[in-house]
C-alpha cells in the first residue's frame, strides 16, 4: 500500500550535500520498487529545481506573500522559480522558537492553499500538555486545527508530539493508534501522518497501524544510508 515519507532536514544541509543526497536518492529509487510518496524539505537555502522523478521537493517555510519587503523571508515568487508547490505549515519548531500563533499559521494556510500548494501542516502537544491527560490533549490538538480549511483537497496532516521530536523517544505505537484514531474521527479522507523519532527500527510497525497514512521524519533522515533504510523498511513482509 502506499503511504507517505517526508523528510524535514531542519537546518541541516547545504546546497552541494542536498544536491548530493538527492541525487543518490533518484538513482537508489530508479532500482529500487518503493510504491510509497516521498517529500524532502531541505533548508531555504538548499532548494533544488523540482524536477525529480522519484520525489518532489518541498520548503520547510514561506511568508504568505508574492514577494515583498519581508527581510528574512522568502515568498510565492522565490518558490515558482523551483518549481516548488509542496509546504510545511506549524511546524512546532516554528510555533515555539520563533513565535508563531494559530493566526499567523492560519494566514499561511490560506495564502498557500488559494494557490493550489500541497500543505503538510503539523500539530502535536507539549509533554505538560500530555501530562494532563487524554482529553486535554485531545482538546488541544483540535485547537492547533483552528483556521484551516479540512476540506482542502491538498491538506495532510502531520501529528508529531513534541515531546518525541529530536528526543529518540518515539511514542507507543498504543499512544499513536489511540491519537490517530481520534484524530481520523475529525479528519476523515486527510492523510494523516506520524512524526516524532521515526526511525529504521520502528517504521514497519509504525505503518502497520491502520490509521497512520505516512510518517514526517527528522534526524534519521538526513543521512542517505539512513534514509534508504527506512525506505526498505517501510516496505510489508
Amino acid at each position: 500500500m502506499s503511504k507517505i515519507i517526508a523528510s524535514n532536514f531542519k537546518t541541516n544541509h547545504t546546497r552541494k550535500t542536498t544536491l548530493a543526497f538527492c541525487n543518490h536518492l533518484e538513482n537508489f529509487l530508479n532500482q529500487k520498487n518503493i510504491p510509497h510518496q516521498i517529500r524532502l524539505f531541505p533548508p531555504n537555502t538548499a532548494l533544488l529545481d523540482n524536477h525529480f522523478k522519484n520525489f518532489k521537493i518541498g520548503a520547510q517555510n514561506a511568508y504568505f506573500t508574492k514577494n515583498g519587503s519581508f527581510t528574512g523571508e522568502i515568498g510565492e515568487e522565490q518558490l515558482e522559480e523551483f518549481g516548488i508547490q509542496s509546504l510545511l505549515i506549524g511546524h512546532s519548531e516554528r510555533r515555539e522558537y520563533l513565535g508563531e500563533t494559530q493566526v499567523f499559521c492560519a494566514k499561511k494556510f490560506e495564502y498557500f492553499s488559494q494557490r493550489d500548494f500541497e500543505i503538510f501542516y503539523c500539530i502535536g502537544e507539549s509533554l505538560s500538555t500530555k501530562k494532563e491527560g487524554l482529553e486535554k490533549t485531545l482538546t488541544f490538538l483540535q485547537s492547533q486545527l483552528q483556521g484551516i480549511d479540512l476540506d482542502y483537497p491538498k491538506l495532510l496532516i502531520a501529528y508529531e508530539p513534541i515531546w518525541a521530536i529530536g528526543t529518540g523517544i518515539s511514542a507507543t505505537l498504543e499512544e499513536i493508534t489511540q491519537i490517530h484514531t481520534y484524530l481520523k474521527q475529525i479528519l476523515g479522507r486527510i492523510p494523516l501522518l506520524y512524526g516524532g523519532s521515526v526511525k529504521s527500527q520502528n517504521i514497519r510497525e509504525i505503518f502497520k497501524i491502520p490509521s497512520v497514512d505516512g510518517v514526517l521524519i527528522g534526524s534519521a533522515s538526513w543521512e542517505i544510508e539512513s534514509f534508504k533504510q527506512i525506505l526498505e523498511n517501510s516496505l510489508e513482509k
